[in-house]
Protein backbone atom coordinates (compact mmCIF):
# COMPACT_ATOMS: atom_id res chain seq x y z
CA UNK A 1 0.00 0.00 0.00
CA UNK A 2 1.26 3.48 -0.89
CA UNK A 3 1.45 5.99 1.73
CA UNK A 4 0.62 9.66 0.47
CA UNK A 5 1.66 12.99 2.65
CA UNK A 6 -0.64 15.65 1.80
CA UNK A 7 0.43 18.99 3.47
CA UNK A 8 0.63 22.72 2.37
CA UNK A 9 0.53 25.74 4.46
CA UNK A 10 -2.91 27.35 5.64
CA UNK A 11 -5.27 28.78 3.06
CA UNK A 12 -3.66 26.75 0.45
CA UNK A 13 -6.23 24.24 -0.34
CA UNK A 14 -5.54 20.89 1.09
CA UNK A 15 -8.99 20.37 2.49
CA UNK A 16 -10.45 20.39 -1.08
CA UNK A 17 -7.82 18.10 -2.50
CA UNK A 18 -8.66 15.72 0.36
CA UNK A 19 -11.90 15.91 0.07
CA UNK A 20 -11.44 14.88 -3.82
CA UNK A 21 -8.96 11.97 -2.95
CA UNK A 22 -11.96 10.76 -0.74
CA UNK A 23 -14.36 11.51 -3.49
CA UNK A 24 -12.17 9.23 -5.69
CA UNK A 25 -12.62 6.43 -2.82
CA UNK A 26 -8.86 7.07 -1.51
CA UNK A 27 -9.23 6.88 2.34
CA UNK A 28 -7.60 9.81 4.17
CA UNK A 29 -6.47 10.69 7.69
CA UNK A 30 -7.15 14.05 8.71
CA UNK A 31 -4.60 15.10 11.10
CA UNK A 32 -6.42 18.51 12.12
CA UNK A 33 -9.45 16.70 12.70
CA UNK A 34 -7.54 14.19 15.23
CA UNK A 35 -6.34 17.06 17.08
CA UNK A 36 -9.75 18.43 17.27
CA UNK A 37 -10.80 15.00 18.99
CA UNK A 38 -8.09 14.98 21.30
CA UNK A 39 -8.97 17.95 22.65
CA UNK A 40 -12.40 17.04 23.51
CA UNK A 41 -11.19 14.73 26.03
CA UNK A 42 -8.26 12.27 25.59
CA UNK A 43 -5.84 14.67 25.66
CA UNK A 44 -7.30 17.25 27.80
CA UNK A 45 -6.37 15.90 30.99
CA UNK A 46 -2.45 15.97 30.07
CA UNK A 47 -3.03 19.46 28.62
CA UNK A 48 -4.40 20.84 31.74
CA UNK A 49 -1.18 19.55 33.47
CA UNK A 50 1.22 20.93 31.26
CA UNK A 51 -0.69 23.91 30.97
CA UNK A 52 -3.18 24.93 33.81
CA UNK A 53 -5.99 26.66 33.08
CA UNK A 54 -6.81 25.79 29.83
CA UNK A 55 -9.38 23.01 30.05
CA UNK A 56 -12.69 23.51 30.73
CA UNK A 57 -15.64 21.14 31.06
CA UNK A 58 -13.39 18.10 30.28
CA UNK A 59 -12.38 19.97 26.91
CA UNK A 60 -9.59 22.12 26.15
CA UNK A 61 -10.34 25.48 25.62
CA UNK A 62 -8.66 26.70 22.57
CA UNK A 63 -9.07 30.32 22.89
CA UNK A 64 -6.90 29.78 26.33
CA UNK A 65 -4.62 27.39 24.86
CA UNK A 66 -4.17 29.82 21.95
CA UNK A 67 -3.44 32.88 24.71
CA UNK A 68 -0.85 30.94 26.81
CA UNK A 69 1.04 29.65 23.69
CA UNK A 70 1.50 33.51 22.68
CA UNK A 71 2.72 34.36 25.87
CA UNK A 72 5.23 31.71 25.92
CA UNK A 73 5.97 29.82 22.65
CA UNK A 74 8.10 27.55 23.77
CA UNK A 75 4.90 26.22 25.18
CA UNK A 76 4.50 24.68 21.56
CA UNK A 77 7.17 22.11 22.00
CA UNK A 78 5.60 20.58 25.18
CA UNK A 79 2.18 20.79 23.41
CA UNK A 80 3.61 18.95 20.53
CA UNK A 81 5.20 16.39 22.49
CA UNK A 82 1.76 14.89 23.92
CA UNK A 83 -0.07 15.76 21.21
CA UNK A 84 2.06 14.22 18.36
CA UNK A 85 2.65 10.98 19.51
CA UNK A 86 -0.97 10.48 19.81
CA UNK A 87 -1.76 11.44 16.77
CA UNK A 88 1.05 9.13 15.46
CA UNK A 89 -0.53 6.17 16.91
CA UNK A 90 -4.13 6.79 15.20
CA UNK A 91 -2.00 7.52 12.17
CA UNK A 92 -0.76 3.85 12.34
CA UNK A 93 -4.36 2.16 13.13
CA UNK A 94 -5.88 4.44 10.31
CA UNK A 95 -2.84 3.21 7.73
CA UNK A 96 -3.36 -0.38 9.32
CA UNK A 97 -7.09 -0.77 8.74
CA UNK A 98 -7.13 0.83 5.23
CA UNK A 99 -4.34 -2.07 4.36
CA UNK A 100 -6.64 -4.92 6.13
CA UNK A 101 -8.87 -3.69 3.68
CA UNK A 102 -7.18 -4.35 0.56
CA UNK A 103 -6.08 -0.16 0.19
CA UNK A 104 -3.36 0.02 -2.55
CA UNK A 105 -3.25 4.12 -1.39
CA UNK A 106 -3.78 6.05 1.49
CA UNK A 107 -3.59 9.54 2.60
CA UNK A 108 -2.08 10.99 5.26
CA UNK A 109 -3.89 15.04 5.06
CA UNK A 110 -0.79 16.55 8.04
CA UNK A 111 -0.49 20.03 8.19
CA UNK A 112 2.76 20.51 9.60
CA UNK A 113 4.50 17.56 7.64
CA UNK A 114 8.01 19.11 6.90
CA UNK A 115 8.10 20.96 10.17
CA UNK A 116 7.38 18.15 12.30
CA UNK A 117 10.22 15.95 10.11
CA UNK A 118 8.14 13.27 8.95
CA UNK A 119 7.97 13.46 5.10
CA UNK A 120 10.58 10.25 5.18
CA UNK A 121 7.67 8.08 6.03
CA UNK A 122 5.78 8.59 2.80
CA UNK A 123 6.12 7.51 -0.06
CA UNK A 124 5.32 10.61 -1.88
CA UNK A 125 4.29 14.10 -0.61
CA UNK A 126 1.93 16.49 -2.44
CA UNK A 127 2.30 19.86 -1.50
CA UNK A 128 -1.03 22.21 -2.04
CA UNK A 129 0.12 25.63 -3.36
CA UNK A 130 -0.84 29.15 -4.08
CA UNK A 131 0.58 32.50 -3.91
CA UNK A 132 0.49 34.65 -0.79
CA UNK A 133 -1.99 37.14 -2.23
CA UNK A 134 -4.84 34.14 -2.73
CA UNK A 135 -3.34 32.34 1.03
CA UNK A 136 -4.17 35.88 2.93
CA UNK A 137 -7.25 36.53 0.98
CA UNK A 138 -8.68 33.22 1.61
CA UNK A 139 -7.54 33.15 5.61
CA UNK A 140 -8.83 36.09 6.13
CA UNK A 141 -12.54 35.28 4.96
CA UNK A 142 -12.63 32.88 7.98
CA UNK A 143 -14.40 34.18 11.00
CA UNK A 144 -12.19 35.54 13.54
CA UNK A 145 -9.22 35.73 11.71
CA UNK A 146 -6.64 38.25 11.85
CA UNK A 147 -4.01 39.75 10.21
CA UNK A 148 -1.51 39.44 12.89
CA UNK A 149 -2.66 36.12 13.84
CA UNK A 150 -2.42 34.53 10.58
CA UNK A 151 1.20 36.18 10.36
CA UNK A 152 1.44 34.19 13.82
CA UNK A 153 0.00 31.21 12.20
CA UNK A 154 2.99 31.52 9.00
CA UNK A 155 5.83 32.51 11.53
CA UNK A 156 5.39 28.19 12.78
CA UNK A 157 5.13 27.58 9.20
CA UNK A 158 8.17 26.09 6.30
CA UNK A 159 7.80 28.54 3.68
CA UNK A 160 5.70 27.52 0.64
CA UNK A 161 8.72 28.12 -1.67
CA UNK A 162 10.87 25.83 0.25
CA UNK A 163 7.66 22.73 0.66
CA UNK A 164 7.34 23.28 -3.04
CA UNK A 165 10.88 22.25 -3.43
CA UNK A 166 10.63 19.22 -1.30
CA UNK A 167 7.53 17.45 -2.70
CA UNK A 168 6.96 14.77 -5.03
CA UNK A 169 4.33 16.56 -6.77
CA UNK A 170 3.15 20.17 -6.18
CA UNK A 171 -1.31 21.26 -6.81
CA UNK A 172 -1.14 24.69 -8.11
CA UNK A 173 -5.03 26.03 -6.71
CA UNK A 174 -4.46 29.37 -7.58
CA UNK A 175 -7.16 29.33 -10.43
CA UNK A 176 -10.68 27.69 -10.22
CA UNK A 177 -11.55 24.31 -8.42
CA UNK A 178 -11.90 22.61 -11.54
CA UNK A 179 -7.75 23.29 -12.02
CA UNK A 180 -6.89 21.72 -8.23
CA UNK A 181 -8.97 18.74 -9.13
CA UNK A 182 -7.39 18.31 -12.77
CA UNK A 183 -4.06 18.40 -11.12
CA UNK A 184 -5.20 15.68 -7.94
CA UNK A 185 -6.36 13.36 -10.79
CA UNK A 186 -3.30 13.53 -12.87
CA UNK A 187 -1.26 12.96 -9.32
CA UNK A 188 -3.63 9.98 -9.27
CA UNK A 189 -2.89 8.38 -11.86
CA UNK A 190 1.14 9.13 -11.47
CA UNK A 191 1.00 7.47 -8.18
CA UNK A 192 0.20 4.45 -9.41
CA UNK A 193 3.32 3.79 -10.89
CA UNK A 194 5.52 4.88 -7.36
CA UNK A 195 7.11 2.13 -5.15
CA UNK A 196 5.31 1.23 -1.85
CA UNK A 197 7.80 0.70 0.85
CA UNK A 198 6.86 3.58 3.60
CA UNK A 199 4.10 1.10 5.28
CA UNK A 200 6.51 -2.08 5.96
CA UNK A 201 9.31 0.10 6.83
CA UNK A 202 7.26 2.70 9.43
CA UNK A 203 3.51 2.10 9.74
CA UNK A 204 2.77 -2.27 10.24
Amino acid sequence: MLVVGLTGSIGMGKSAVATHFRARGVAVFDADAEVHRLYQGPAAHLIEAAFPGTVTAGAVDRAKLAQVLSADPSGFKRLEAIVHPLVWEEEKIFLRAAAANGAKLAVLEIPLLFEGGNESKMDAVIVVSATADVQRKRVLERAGMTDARLQHLLARQMPDAQKRLRADFVVDSNGPLAETLAQTDAIITKLGNRPAKAFDSYWK
